[in-house]
């Protein structure tokens, strides 16, 4: 993904008549801005899985389950050659053919050492920016390394087949940059980004210290969706590759929840060129961060007016309903705690919160909010602070990883026994990050106590559904 973090946003006007917003609007964020020029003519590289995974391919009855949105048929997001691109017509371009035309130069690569060749030779031809060109250097060599840890006999030829299909997508995006929408929806061709996203962050997920966690109430949700309801993913965020990690573990049992998620987007995942090729094959709600707001002052104004329109994207996206949204309330992605060392979910903020349960409630269809745990810091972790320039170091390992759900929390239950309006905001918020904070230590005894299925408590029950 991802994919830089998530983050929060402040909007200062009101939404549309039937839905009304207070002055000081605050959403929160996680996944990745920019408009979208197509590669029309490029042949797609072969994009290698690992074997590390047992995810079979996905079977055609969840698939083709029958939603209100639109669920056309996609490649399987566990294929290991996507189809050739150059067979797609020239009609599905959106764009000039010279401006979309991807450059050979990575795509020819047959070694390493032509992959890096080729990133020396368009810095000298001035097509490359030095500090991008370095950013790709450093995340080939993280990202083998990464692979090889999993012990994959197959792992140079992962690497090289998969990093060369990052490189040229960066390449192209610096030579003819992708806008995203407001709402932008995942590009599954004539070039399948959501196929490469996962073929490439798939390498490092040890799915043997992997976890599910209350596989049935995922199960649910997508019945949920069958009937015309609305299900919210209030989440902790972690990395980059979250939106991956999620898809990767529900892919083989549900694959329509795994290619349709929607995702809240900070705009540093979609601006930042070696995180906007895996954005573009996400579903995304792109807003600007509430933590990056006033970085510029002159983009204050701008920026405000962006949200407000993503915010209507959001609700008209909801009135619809069959919608799964994901969420990360906290603002940004989780960081150690200064004293222990220890990662825990950061906190959830109640204004976020609000703002997202009224949106539901005013959408017209059913709508449930689900506590969701996400656990895969290891494999990409963040920087220790937040940043404020776009290009951060990109730390890569093998690793396991878990998700898990609760159920859905009702906000009339929760808050039952509150006569004071703002007290609710606080108790609801407050039962969904206990829930988050809870299934999160549920997966830290499985993967990092090593528990394994062990760690299962009556409250979440462990599984590894790729099997």
């Amino acid at each position: 993904m991802s994919m830089t973090g998530s983050s929060a946003y402040c909007v200062a006007h009101a939404f549309p008549p039937f839905f009304r917003l207070s002055n000081k609007t605050m959403f929160l964020l996680s996944t990745p801005p920019t408009t979208f020029l197509p590669t029309p003519t490029t042949p797609r590289v072969p994009l290698l899985s690992s074997t590390a995974s047992s995810s079979s391919t996905s079977s055609s009855s969840s698939s083709s389950i029958s939603l209100r949105s639109s669920t056309a048929p996609s490649p399987s997001c566990s294929s290991v050659t996507p189809k050739d691109s150059s067979l797609v017509s020239a009609k599905h371009s959106h764009t000039n053919m010279s401006a979309s035309v991807s450059s050979r130069t990575f795509l020819n690569a047959r070694s390493e050492q032509d992959v890096f060749a080729g990133i020396k030779k368009e810095v000298e031809a001035g097509s490359l920016p030095a500090n991008v060109a370095a950013g790709m250097q450093e995340v080939y060599n993280n990202y083998k390394n990464a692979v090889i840890q999993s012990g994959d006999p197959k792992a140079n030829e992962i690497v090289l087949s998969n990093m060369i299909a990052l490189l040229d997508r960066v390449f192209l995006d610096v030579t003819d940059p992708f806008v995203f929408q407001p709402h932008h929806k995942a590009k599954r061709e004539p070039f399948d980004y959501y196929v490469f996203g996962q073929n490439y962050i798939r390498p490092l997920v040890d799915f043997k210290n992997s976890y599910v966690g209350n596989m049935p109430l995922f199960i649910e949700m997508e019945e949920k969706l069958k009937q015309g309801h609305n299900i919210i993913l209030m989440s902790n965020h972690q990395t980059e590759a979250d939106p991956a990690v999620i898809a990767l573990l529900l892919e083989a049992r549900l694959p329509y929840i795994a290619e349709n998620l929607t995702y809240v987007a900070g705009d540093r995942v979609i601006t930042d060129p070696l995180s906007k090729p895996f954005s573009i094959g996400r579903n995304l709600i792109c807003v600007y961060s509430k933590k990056h707001m006033l970085d510029d002052p002159a983009l204050v104004e701008m920026k405000r007016t962006a949200n407000i329109r993503a915010l209507k994207e959001m609700a008209m996206l909801l009135r619809n309903g069959s919608q799964i949204v994901w969420i990360a309330p906290s603002g940004g992605r989780d960081r150690p705690e200064a004293q222990t060392r220890e990662w825990v979910p950061a906190p959830f903020d109640i204004s976020s919160v609000d703002n997202m349960r009224r949106l539901v409630e005013h959408s017209g269809p059913p709508g449930h909010v689900y506590p969701l745990a996400i656990l895969c810091h290891d494999i990409m972790p963040p920087p220790l602070k937040v940043e404020k320039e776009i290009g951060e170091k990109r730390i890569i390992s093998f690793h396991g990883a878990g998700i898990s759900v609760a159920p859905a929390i009702s906000f009339s239950q929760a808050t039952a026994t509150c006569e004071n309006p703002e007290k609710a905001k606080d108790v609801f918020t407050k039962a969904l990050y206990d829930s988050v904070t809870e299934q999160y230590n549920v997966l830290k005894s499985a993967i990092h106590g090593k528990k394994g299925f062990e760690a299962s408590t009556p409250v979440v029950s462990l599984s590894q559904p790729w099997k």
